[in-house]
C-alpha cells in the first residue's frame, strides 16, 4: 500500500472531523444563544465577551507573551510565527507543518441582584466561543484565520409605575414599560507573523492581523398605560443599527533563554482606534397584543429607514510576560509557566455616531495565571496540564457616574485526547476553563454574579510539504 494514501486518507479523516465539529457548534450558537439577560449590555456595544482562547482563560486571561503549537492564541498575532514546522536541508521550502484547528463554546449562568438584595434573576446561556486555524507558511513564518464574538446585547427589562407628564410634571396612569435588547459584535480575521532570531537563544515576533467586524444593535421600548375607564394603545419604539467595517490589530512577542531551563517571554498587542460603519433604522407604533397573534401593529407615527453613520472603536493596548521551566519526559521532570498582563482600554474615544457615550469610560484590567505540567508517568493525569488564575479591574461600562468593579477567578485543565493509530501524526487536547466573575458591588444598582464554562477542542495534524515518499507493500 502506498504511504501517500495512507497521508490522504488521514488528512480527508481530520477534515471531516474539523469541518463536523465546526458545523455542530455553529448549530449550537444559533439554537441557544438568546437565553441570557444582563442589564449592564444595554450600554456601551453591550458586554465584553472573553478576548482569549479557552488554554489562556483558564490562567486568568494571561496571553501577550503565550504561544504554543497547539493553541490559536488570536489576542496576540505574534505568536502565529510558533506554530511547529521544519524546512528541508539546504532549503527554505517546508518540509512538514502541523496545522491547528480550535473550535470552542461557552456554557455560562449569570445571576442578577438589585442593591437592596430583594430581586434576584438566573439566566442559563450557550454561546458560540470561537472556530480559529493556524496554518505553517515556512519556518518562522505562520497565519491564523477564524471568527468569534467579541460583544454581545441580550436584555429584558420591565419597569412598573406611575408614568408623569415630563413638560408638567402631572400624574398620567399607571405605566409598564418593557426595555429589551439584542445583538453583538461579531470579528472574523486573517493574520500573521514573522519569527526573527536576534541572538543564540533569543527571538523577535511581530505579527499583524485583518478583519472585518460586523454585528448589530437591536434595542426595543414597550410603554402600556393602564386605567379603569379610559383605553390606551401601547406604543412601541425600536431603534436597529448594523455595523460593519475593517478592523486591524498587531502585536510583538520576545523570547529568551534565561538558564538552561528557564525561558523568559515579553509581548504587546493592541489595536488602534478605528471608525466602523453604521446604519440605523428607527420606528415608532401603536400596537396591540394578544398570546394568540403576538405584537400587531396598528399606527405608525415616525419611521426612518437606512441612515448611515459611524461609530468609533477605541484603542486598546496589551503587554505582559511569561516565565517558564520545560519539563522533560526523558528526565522525567515536570514544568511549569507563570505570566501576568496589564490592558488598557481608552474607551474614552467611543464615539457612537459622533456622540459621547456617558455609560463608558476608560478602564484597565490586570490578569494574573499560571500552568503546571506535572512529571511524565503512565496515567491520564500525569499528561494532564493545570491551570489556574484571575483578574481584577474596573468595566468599561460606568453607570450612574460609578464604577463597575470586576473580578475574576479561573481554573483550567488541558486534558491529551489518546491516538490509538500507529501510522498517524495527529494530536488532539480537550481545554477546559471555568471562570467565577463578580461584577459590581453595594455601590452599584445591580450586582451580577457570573459562572462560565469553557470547553474548547484543539486538533492538529502534521502535513508534509516536501517531496513524498512511496512504499509499496
Amino acid at each position: 500500500m502506498l504511504l501517500v494514501k495512507l497521508t490522504m486518507l488521514r488528512n480527508l479523516d481530520v477534515s471531516v472531523k474539523c469541518l463536523a465539529l465546526t458545523i455542530s457548534f455553529i448549530f449550537l450558537f444559533f439554537v441557544a444563544s438568546a437565553q441570557d439577560n444582563s442589564p449592564y449590555s444595554r450600554y456601551g456595544l453591550g458586554n465584553q465577551t472573553p478576548t482569549t482562547n479557552v488554554t489562556n482563560r483558564g490562567m486568568g486571561g494571561v496571553a501577550a507573551a503565550y504561544n504554543d503549537g497547539y493553541t490559536v492564541n488570536y489576542a496576540n498575532p505574534a505568536s502565529f510565527s510558533f506554530f511547529q514546522s521544519s524546512q528541508e536541508p539546504g532549503s527554505r521550502k517546508l518540509n512538514s507543518g502541523r496545522v491547528v484547528f480550535n473550535v470552542g463554546a461557552d456554557g455560562q449562568g449569570r445571576t442578577i441582584t438589585d442593591r437592596e438584595g430583594q430581586a434576584k434573576f438566573t439566566s442559563p446561556n450557550i454561546l458560540f466561543s470561537h472556530v480559529m486555524v493556524g496554518v505553517p507558511l515556512r519556518k518562522n513564518w505562520g497565519m491564523a484565520l477564524g471568527i468569534r464574538p467579541i460583544t454581545s446585547i441580550s436584555y429584558k427589562i420591565q419597569n412598573v409605575g406611575n408614568k408623569y407628564d415630563p413638560n408638567s410634571g402631572q400624574l398620567i396612569d399607571t405605566s409598564t414599560t418593557l426595555y429589551e435588547g439584542q445583538g453583538g459584535a461579531y470579528l472574523g480575521s486573517l493574520g500573521t507573523a514573522v519569527k526573527f532570531k536576534t541572538g543564540k537563544t533569543q527571538y523577535l515576533s511581530l505579527g499583524i492581523n485583518g478583519g472585518y467586524m460586523f454585528g448589530s444593535r437591536d434595542y426595543n421600548s414597550r410603554l402600556s398605560l393602564f386605567n379603569d375607564s379610559t383605553a390606551y394603545a401601547s406604543a412601541h419604539f425600536e431603534h436597529k443599527t448594523s455595523m460593519a467595517g475593517l478592523y486591524f490589530d498587531a502585536g510583538l512577542q520576545y523570547h529568551l533563554k534565561a538558564s538552561e531551563k528557564i525561558y523568559v517571554g515579553l509581548g504587546a498587542y493592541g489595536n488602534w482606534k478605528q471608525k466602523i460603519n453604521t446604519n440605523r433604522n428607527t420606528v415608532a407604533q401603536t400596537y396591540t397584543y394578544s398570546n394568540e397573534t403576538g405584537y400587531i401593529a396598528i399606527d405608525t407615527a415616525t419611521f426612518t429607514s437606512n441612515e448611515k453613520n459611524n461609530f468609533m472603536y477605541p484603542s486598546s493596548i496589551t503587554g505582559g510576560f511569561t516565565i517558564q521551566k520545560m519539563g522533560s519526559m526523558l528526565e522525567n521532570e515536570a514544568g511549569w509557566m507563570f505570566g501576568a498582563d496589564f490592558t488598557h482600554n481608552n474607551w474614552d474615544e467611543f464615539r457612537f455616531e459622533g456622540k459621547v457615550d456617558s455609560a463608558v469610560k476608560s478602564n484597565w484590567q490586570v490578569k494574573v495565571g499560571a500552568e503546571f505540567h506535572p512529571a511524565p508517568k503512565k496515567n491520564v493525569f500525569s499528561r494532564t496540564s493545570y491551570r489556574i488564575g484571575f483578574f481584577t479591574g474596573p468595566d468599561y461600562i460606568y453607570t450612574h457616574r460609578t464604577a463597575t468593579p470586576v473580578l475574576g477567578i479561573t481554573a483550567g485543565l488541558g486534558l491529551p485526547i489518546a491516538n490509538y493509530s500507529m501510522m498517524s501524526r495527529q494530536s488532539s487536547m480537550i481545554n477546559l476553563s471555568f471562570e467565577y466573575i463578580k461584577r459590581g458591588n453595594n455601590s452599584n444598582v445591580i450586582k451580577e454574579n457570573l459562572y462560565r464554562l469553557s470547553v474548547g477542542f484543539s486538533l492538529t495534524d502534521l502535513w508534509f510539504g516536501g517531496k513524498t515518499k512511496y512504499y509499496e507493500d
